[in-house]
């Protein structure tokens, strides 16, 4: 049984314990919170607890990757820059949408009052930024200060800038720093992974009361957190299709009939390394050379996700609007700044270690409560979908476009750079 199963049972089954003790005896039910409701938290903090050093090492290894890609020639460098401006594109999108779906479709006021008062223990964390104070705050005076108070907009930018300096060292220098950093995040993962094999203990803990609380309104809310957020990934999705059409210069259907098999491979494995083979076909179909997409999918299996900023801010939004928080302007920049960053350091992580590593910087840099993460990743596999056929489909719509343009301008196979 995979661990996302593991998860979802206990998540299911802490739900439906919740809810049946509350029909045979409510106080008994509500009593028993004061057990579980410590328990899920206490999971949470062994996550939390390693979010910042996770991030700095990211950072660090992603754009040391980003940077050695770049490094590989000119069309590497136009790979990194495109997939940049659509990492920022994206992300400004689902700042628009997600809040105009969810005045289009809200969740229902009883559901949303009664999950509040399940999270009982969910405070805001971190320091939320008004528009002027945004300006005055992202750059850290303390970085130490920035790490201990959870400002983590401050502190994405202290390592970025790190990172970025660390790629202009010596190369022997550079080469150390970043391993340096690499196995110190390889580290935090392990530490992560223990406590994920506890995960089924935490979930079931934070369903069980949630479940005694709101009954079955948590079903339905988080039946309309699934649909809700992939809608997102599904908008980037759609996106790859004129992008294709204008970048790459191929029709709608002939890009369409060409990135299906692609699309499948995706839906089934999850996975963007696994369909990278499928990817290369794609591309080579729709006319790119297969010098310039041997260079280009790579890149973009390594460090690009084009869902991932997007959908990770809809999470930060989604769970603010469960939970009654208000998003201001400079809130949500801080979101959409720490989103965009961030996402060059979840290359190559598991899905249920990325749903962390990813969403909760975003969720600290807007004020929101982070408690909520722990029963949604239980959920995350549907939504995960729409994050890999969304990010196969970018992938070869840049890889069609610039492997086209890259033969366009030598009249043949590309010239190595």
């Amino acid at each position: 049984m995979s661990q996302a199963t593991r998860i979802l049972l206990a998540l299911v089954a802490g739900l439906l314990l919740g809810i049946a003790l509350v029909a045979v005896d409510p106080k008994v039910a509500i009593s028993i919170t004061g057990v579980t409701q410590p328990i899920g938290l206490a999971w949470l903090h062994g996550l939390q607890m390693v979010i910042v050093p996770l991030i700095v090492g990211l950072l660090v290894t992603g754009v040391g990757a980003a940077a050695d890609a770049a490094r590989a020639g000119k069309l590497a460098l136009r790979a990194v820059l495109t997939m940049v401006v659509i990492l920022w594109t994206t992300t400004l999108m689902a700042a628009l949408v997600m809040p105009l779906l969810l005045d289009l479709w809200p969740l229902p006021p009883a559901w949303s009052e009664a999950l509040r008062r399940a999270l009982t223990g969910a405070q805001p964390v971190g320091t939320v930024p008004t528009l002027s104070a945004f300006f005055e705050t992202i750059v850290p005076s303390n970085v130490v200060s920035a790490a201990a108070g959870d400002s983590f907009l401050p502190l994405t930018v202290f390592a970025l800038a790190l990172a970025f300096a660390i790629t202009q060292l010596p190369e022997d220098a550079r080469k150390g720093m970043t391993a340096w950093f690499q196995w110190f995040t390889d580290a935090m993962l392990i530490i992560i992974g223990w406590v994920l094999k506890l995960a089924p203990v935490g979930v079931g803990a934070l369903a069980y009361g949630v479940g005694a609380r709101t009954g079955a309104a948590a079903f339905g809310a988080l039946l309309h957190y699934i649909i809700i957020v992939s809608s997102i990934g599904f908008i980037v999705l759609l996106m790859a299709y004129p992008v294709a059409m204008l970048f790459a210069r191929v029709s709608l259907l002939r890009f369409a009939r060409a990135v299906a098999p692609a699309q499948a491979v995706a839906l089934s494995t999850q996975s963007s390394l696994a369909t990278l083979p499928a990817m290369l076909r794609a591309s080579e179909e729709l006319g790119a050379s297969p010098a310039a997409a041997g260079i280009v999918l790579p890149i973009a299996v390594a460090i690009f996700r084009a869902t991932s900023p997007a959908m990770n801010l809809a999470v930060a939004l989604y769970v603010a609007h469960w939970l009654g928080v208000p998003i201001g302007p400079g809130a949500l920049l801080g979101g959409i700044c720490t989103a965009a960053i961030t996402t060059m350091g979840s290359v190559s992580l598991p899905g249920t270690i990325s749903y962390i590593a990813s969403v909760a910087p975003v969720a600290i840099a807007m004020g929101v409560p982070i408690e909520a993460l722990g029963l949604l990743i239980a959920v995350e596999t549907i939504p995960d979908m729409f994050r890999t056929v969304g990010n196969v489909t970018m992938d070869v719509a840049i890889a069609t476009g610039l492997g086209k343009r890259a033969t366009d301008v030598t009249g043949g196979m590309p010239v190595p750079d």
